[in-house]
């Protein structure tokens, strides 16, 4: 299969996985990058990931192949730039392998995010699309934030963690007709219509009415 070769490496693996951690992300942010993807129709592969940078540099150097160096990479404004700067060498000095274990945690973090995925269709297979509020209580609160999660990612809305948070407190609460939801995601509105939830989005090309999803 014909595809795109990326040249990120391991140690931008392992920054990543250290931005992932400083942002407080969950599973998904601490899979880091996958070494296959694909966008628009296109396979994208990283086959150099577990390749130090150090080494991927001296190799280049013995075959004579030029490189250029990105001036911006030293630039410490960036904390990017800060990490590979100042906590790789002091990573380096405590646990000399590290880029191995951070390697296999992110891969571990991958494996863990695809479970969730799976039973997070399942769940919303049982509680419906759109999700009937009875049905989603019935579920433990880590699996109500789980399918409540995919759902959205379903209507391309990705709520923060206290925006999913103050969701799971208005579901928990939500035991009579008349209670209301109404929560803003990302550029839309998580609210109660009848037994259900739906999110809806203002559509500006519709004279600024709400549009369902």
């Amino acid at each position: 299969m014909k595809g795109v070769l990326l040249g990120q490496h391991a140690d931008d693996q392992v920054e990543t996985v250290l931005l992932a951690l400083s942002r407080g992300a969950g599973l998904p942010g601490l899979s880091a990058m996958p070494v296959r993807f694909e966008r628009c129709g296109m396979v994208f592969y990283r086959p150099l990931l577990n390749l130090p940078a150090a080494v991927l540099r001296e190799w280049l150097v013995r075959q004579a192949i030029a490189f250029a160096d990105d001036p911006t990479n030293r630039d410490e404004r960036y904390t990017r730039n800060r990490i590979r700067a100042r906590l790789l060498p002091a990573l380096a000095q405590v646990f000399p392998q590290f880029r191995a274990t951070f390697a296999r945690s992110a891969r571990h973090a991958a494996q863990a995010q695809t479970v969730l995925e799976e039973v997070a269709m399942q769940d919303l297979d049982t509680v419906g699309n759109p999700p009937v509020i009875q049905a989603v209580r019935v579920l433990s609160t880590a699996r109500q934030a789980n399918v409540l999660r995919h759902w959205l990612s379903m209507q391309h809305a990705t709520p923060s963690t206290a925006q999913l948070d103050q969701l799971l407190i208005q579901v928990a609460a939500c035991t009579t007709r008349g209670h209301q939801i109404h929560l803003k995601v990302a550029a839309g509105h998580v609210m109660r219509q009848g037994s259900c939830l739906h999110y809806a989005v203002i559509d500006s090309g519709a004279g600024g009415k709400s549009r369902w999803l």
